[in-house]
Formats: structure tokens, C-alpha cells, sequence
């Protein structure tokens, strides 16, 4: 039996770009305590990178009564599989505004779903940084999110080869980084530093 076709859940707007014109430090949360602490910051854009299929509904609902726009990072939420269902559970059962994921077919599906997408890389070597630009083109992504963060030639390189905004995150951890990465071209950088986020 096949499963009915996706339908858009909610149009985007602002863009990703817009969301950070006026506050480009986004708060990484991994835990509880780091939903605690954003939710007493001046943050206005989340990146929640936990969750599980029973919690997430009530944790994005958290956060969005306390008026922060929210990325949920769909590649670690726990109890669900890496696959589009993941991402249409996202867009109906909770009021996330977006997805972040390493993954160029859940990135598309999120996009066609009428959701914000981030797709993630983690640039380790040549090879993944020659295979981004692909990658970004096959996922139709929003904005990209490079990790590690705190390489400001690498994103001054890619603002030549994509043609979406750049978040820098990983490794950032102080305001020499945030001033080098946004200095790069970086329309936001993403940190779990609870140091950075009170900048």
C-alpha cells in the first residue's frame, strides 16, 4: 500500500538569511540544561540537537513560547529512523520552523514540505569540501551549515562555489571566532557556548 504524497505543511518566511539580520549568534542546545539556559538568553534562533520521538513535540512547544525560531536537527532525534517520515513528523507535530540534517534527501524533503532546511557538512578534508556544492544542489537547501565553524578561509571559499548563506558552527567558542566567521562572509555562526550566546 503507498503512502499519500507529501503535502507543504507551512510556507517559509522571513528566509534563513533574514532570520539572522538582526541577531546572527544561533544557540546550540544538546541537553536540558542548555534548554534551560536558552530559554533565559537573548538568543533568537535554536539549533536543538536532542530530542526523542516521545519529547520533541513538548520541547520545540518550550521554545516557542518563549518566541525563539527553531532548527530541529532530525539526524539525532532518537527513536526515528533517517528517513522523509522523520521530517514530515517534524513539520505537522510540532511548531518547529525548520530542519537541520547531514542528509540531502531529508534537506529535500523538508524543502518540498514547505519547511526551512540547513544541510550540515563536516568538512574533514578535499573531498568533502569538492563534494558540498553537489550536495547543496541535490538537497536544495536553504542555507548551509559547515562544521567546524572556525575556518574563515574555508568560508570565504564557499561563498564563491553555493549560492546560500553560510552558518559556521562547531568549535566556536569565543568572540575572535564569531568575529572571524561572520568577518568571512558567514551570515551566522552556531555555538552550544553558553559564553558565546551571552555575547
Amino acid at each position: 500500500m503507498s503512502q499519500p504524497a507529501a503535502t507543504a505543511v507551512r510556507r517559509p518566511t522571513p528566509t534563513v538569511a533574514d532570520l539572522f539580520a538582526d541577531d546572527p549568534i544561533v544557540a546550540s542546545v544538546k541537553d536540558d540544561e542548555g534548554l534551560r539556559r536558552v530559554l533565559r538568553s537573548d538568543r533568537a534562533v535554536v539549533f536543538l540537537l536532542y530530542g526523542t520521538v516521545l519529547t520533541i513535540e513538548s520541547i520545540v512547544a518550550t521554545l516557542k513560547a518563549h518566541g525563539k525560531t527553531v532548527f530541529v536537527d532530525v539526524d539525532l532525534l532518537d527513536g526515528f529512523a533517517a528517513r522523509e517520515v522523520v521530517v514530515r513528523f517534524v513539520g505537522e507535530r510540532t511548531e518547529a520552523d525548520g530542519i537541520l540534517s547531514t542528509k540531502a534527501p531529508l534537506v529535500r524533503a523538508a524543502n518540498g514540505l514547505g519547511l526551512r532546511a540547513i544541510h550540515r557538512f563536516f568538512l574533514i578534508d578535499s573531498l568533502s569540501y569538492r563534494n558540498l556544492p553537489k550536495q547543496v544542489a541535490a538537497s536544495r537547501a536553504d542555507a548551509v551549515e559547515i562544521l567546524p565553524g572556525c575556518m574563515p578561509r574555508v568560508i570565504s571559499w564557499l561563498l564563491a562555489d553555493v549560492d546560500v548563506p553560510i552558518v559556521a558552527g562547531g568549535l566556536v567558542c569565543d568572540k575572535e571566532d564569531v568575529v572571524a566567521a561572520l568577518g568571512a562572509g558567514a551570515v551566522a555562526v552556531a555555538s552550544s557556548s553558553t559564553d558565546v550566546w551571552e555575547m
